[in-house]
Formats: structure tokens, sequence, C-alpha cells
């Protein structure tokens, strides 16, 4: 059973129980005040009648009733019936008479000695009775003589409780109709949200389309809650899976790369391996004819191509080791130290470095008394990156490094004029084993440099800038967070 049918029915079950309830108390209610009017009559004659004292006991112990008592029963449409269990004389109004009627008389054990109301049905007619026993007190002892039975007929009383039933019973089952059918509407229109969610996440099931929104334009109620909640889970979905769709792309390009930058410096390393192998054994004609000279630069030769190569594997797998602790999440352990002595020592590092453009140390005045919050070997690893960087495409010409101050940052401006690149390529230089079209294949390197560079700016809440134009050259600006003539930890 639908949530719609479960809410129409408890709607229903709880309007049935209550209608039901308030229908017999209406019906009790009236009934209770109907038959208490009824009953106050004949009980106020009944007292008029015993207080009246009009009621004789003469010879024989015949009971009798005054004509004024008559009168007065008959105006009020009210029975009487007088019976004397002395004589076992019953005398009836003429009203009875006339009507052919006669209440049973009870016997001496069944009246007691209290009066009551009783319900007799005689041709089909209801007749409330009030039986008032009439007692004598002879020698302190209580005997009754007589009964007075005084009764009304009830029959209009008795139609308009049936009518009342019929109406109450009617009203019930045709306001729970009613009810049932506006509140299967009501739940239906109220739940028709739930089935938009529903048929989102089934497109989302048997598809892969994660852009699907449920549309909704009612009051923000719990249902209109629910679908906001829904379709930002959706939109939160959305964005996991496309970063999760992008990540495993850039790992599959990331391994595409790397297998193909270390199957190079294998191939290269296993060329070699195999000349020396077949010079050092003789085991071809040009090796034979080769004098021990020749097989010796040879050797050398192979043996210094096999260190470059090992080299340049060390630098990648290195590298790449360091990206995968990034990817790890392993942050970089930061104290305070100052920016001057740092970036001294790399400077004077640098002109060591393979390069064929000039080393210029520009205006390093503004390191002066600046400290940062980082770690020292890793920012030497960042600005050695960008150095050797520029070493590699500046083929002539010069690199200069020098620093700047802009609102509580430290810039160190690393600007070389080598062959630069389009500014198009920007944004996609710190990605992995990226190299610009000009460069791959014809300058040495991994490719990873600049995506380790950024990790360890990012680690340490700085920025990096860059400047560029094709054939002119490129500037990088890193930019860290600065602290002044702090106290290094």
């Amino acid at each position: 059973m639908s949530i719609r049918l479960r809410l129409t029915a408890w709607y229903t079950g709880i309007l049935c129980v209550t209608l039901i309830l308030f229908g017999a108390t209406i019906y009790s209610v009236v009934r209770y005040n109907i038959y208490t009017e009824v009953r106050k009559k004949v009980m106020e004659q009944a007292l008029q009648i015993r207080q009246s004292q009009n009621l004789t006991i003469t010879q024989g112990w015949d009971l009798q009733l005054d004509t004024a008592q008559r009168i007065r029963l008959e105006d009020a449409r009210i029975f009487w019936q007088n019976t004397n269990y002395v004589t076992n004389m019953t005398t009836v109004s003429q009203g009875m008479l006339n009507r052919n009627l006669a209440f049973p008389v009870p016997s001496l054990e069944e009246v007691g000695t209290d009066s009551k109301f009783v319900t007799y049905k005689t041709n089909g007619t209801s007749y409330s009775v009030l039986q008032v026993p009439i007692t004598l007190n002879v020698n302190g002892t209580t005997t009754i003589i007589g009964l007075i039975q005084l009764a009304t007929n009830t029959a209009a009383e008795d139609r308009i409780m049936d009518q009342m039933r019929t109406v109450l019973l009617f009203g019930t089952f045709a306001t729970l109709i009613v009810a049932s059918t506006f509140g299967l509407f009501l739940a239906r229109k109220s739940m028709s949200p739930i089935g938009k969610v529903i048929n989102a996440a089934e497109q989302i099931r048997t598809g892969n389309d994660l852009s699907v929104r449920i549309d909704y334009d009612g009051p923000p109620d719990e249902i209109g809650r629910l679908i906001g909640t829904v379709n930002g889970m959706l939109a939160r979905t959305e964005v996991f899976y496309k970063d999760l769709e992008e990540a495993y792309a850039a790992q599959r390009r990331f391994v595409s790369d790397a297998s193909h930058e270390l199957r190079t410096p294998l191939t290269t390393i296993r060329g070699n391996v195999d000349l020396l192998k077949k010079v050092w054994s003789g085991s071809t004609e040009t090796a034979k004819r080769m004098d021990e000279e020749s097989i010796k630069q040879l050797s050398i030769e192979a043996v210094s191509d096999i260190a470059d190569e090992s080299k340049r594997m060390s630098r990648l797998v290195n590298d790449m080791l360091s990206l995968a602790r990034a990817d790890a999440g392993q942050t970089i352990e930061l104290s305070t130290i100052e920016l001057n002595p740092l970036v001294d020592e790399v400077v004077r590092r640098a002109q060591f470095l393979p390069r064929n453009a000039e080393w210029i140390q520009g205006d390093l005045s503004m390191l002066q008394g600046v400290f940062v919050h980082g770690n020292k070997e890793y920012l030497q690893q960042m600005l050695f990156i960008f150095i050797e960087n520029a070493f590699k495409y500046t083929p002539s010409g010069s690199v200069t490094i020098d620093a700047m101050f802009n609102a509580n940052q430290i810039g160190i401006r690393i600007a070389d004029t080598g062959i630069g690149m389009d500014r198009s390529e920007v944004p996609y230089i710190f990605e992995r084993f990226y190299r610009a079209d000009q460069s791959r294949g014809v300058t040495p390197g991994t490719g990873l440099g600049l995506s380790i560079a950024k990790w360890i700016i990012d680690e340490h809440q700085g920025s990096v800038e860059v400047l560029t134009r094709k054939d002119e050259g490129t500037t990088f600006i890193i930019w860290l967070p600065a602290i002044f003539h702090a106290l290094p930890e």
C-alpha cells in the first residue's frame, strides 16, 4: 500500500472514530433531555397526586382519583391506571378505555416501595410508565396496598430519535466518503513531490546524468525542505563525481606520462647495455674488428649515457614521490624562519647550476628582517625549481632574482629573457607532465617540477604570479605571507 493510501486510511479512520463519538454524544444528550422532560412532566403529576391527599381509602379499600385529578391528567395527556392489591381491583382512565389499553400489573414482590419508570410497548406504540406504590402505615409497618401507574405516549419522541439516528448515520457516512475523496486528492497532491524525488533517483540509478534536479514551487514545508536537501545532495554529488572523473583522468594521464617518461631512459639504458655486451663479448663482426682503444671509448660513452639516464630516472622518481606524498595529504612541517639567509644560500648555489644564461642577483634588500612561516628545505627546493626552469628555457640572455613587497606579502621574482610561452598555456603549466609544445622533446625535463613548486607554495599559504611573452621571456613572482621582526624558532 502506498503512502498516500495509508495516509488517507489514517485520516478516514480518525475522522470516522471522531464522527462516531461526536454523533453518539449528541444522540445521547438529545435523547436524555427529551425523555427527561417527558418523565419530569409525569413526575410532577405524580407528586401532586401524592401531596393532595385526595386519594382516599374507602371501605373495602377502594382507591380512587377525584375529578380534578383526572381532568388534570387528561389535559397533560397522561394515562392512569390504579390497582388495589387488597381487593384486586384495577381502574383505568377513559383514554385507556377508548384505546383499549391495559398495562401489566406487577406483583407485590416486584413493586417495591420506591417509584420507578418502566417502558411498555403496545400495538407498536411505546409508553413511559411511572409506577407509584401506595403504602399504608399500620402499627409501624409499611404495607403496599395499591399502585398508581401514570403513562405517557413517547411515539413522537421515538420518531424524533429515529430520525436523528438516521441523519447522524447518513451524515457520518456521507462525510466519510467526501473526506476520503478529498483526503486522497490532497494526499496525492501533497505527495506528488515525493514522486519527483523517486523519478530523479531512478534517472540517476539507470543513467549517469547527475545534473537532474527536482522542480518544486510549493511552500517551504517539510517536503519543500526535503526536496531542497535532495537537490543540494545531487549538486554536491555532481561536483564530487566531476572531481572524481577529473581525478581519474588526471591519474590515467599521470600514469601514461610517467610510463612514457620512464620508458625513454630505460630504452636508452637497455640499448647501451646490449651494445656493451656485444662489444665486450665480441659476438659481432664489428666488435671483432674494433681495437682496444675504440672499445674503451665506446664503453665510456655508453656508461656515460647510462649514468645520465639513471640520474634522469632518479629525478623523475623523486619528483613522483613528492607528488605522491602531496596527493596522500602529507603536510609540510612549518616554523618561523628568516627569509634573507635562505635566499642568499639559494643565490650562491644557483651559480653552479648548468646554464648558458647570465645569473644576476637583483635588489634583495626587501628581505632584510623579513620572516616567513615555512620550511627551509622545501622553500629552497621550490626556488631551485623556478631557477633551473629559467636556465633550461633561456639559451642566451639572463636570469634575474630580486624581491618586492606588497600588502604584508613578500614577493621573490625570478625573471628570464628566454623563449617564453603563449599566455594561453599559463593555466596549464602547473599540471603534471605538462610542457609547452615548443619545449617538448627539445628541452630536457620531467614536467613535474612546477607541479611540485605549486604544491609547496600552496602549503605555505602563498601564491604564484606568471608574466610571459613568447620569444621575450617569463617572470615568476612567488608571494609569501610576511612576518616582520619575528624571532626564529
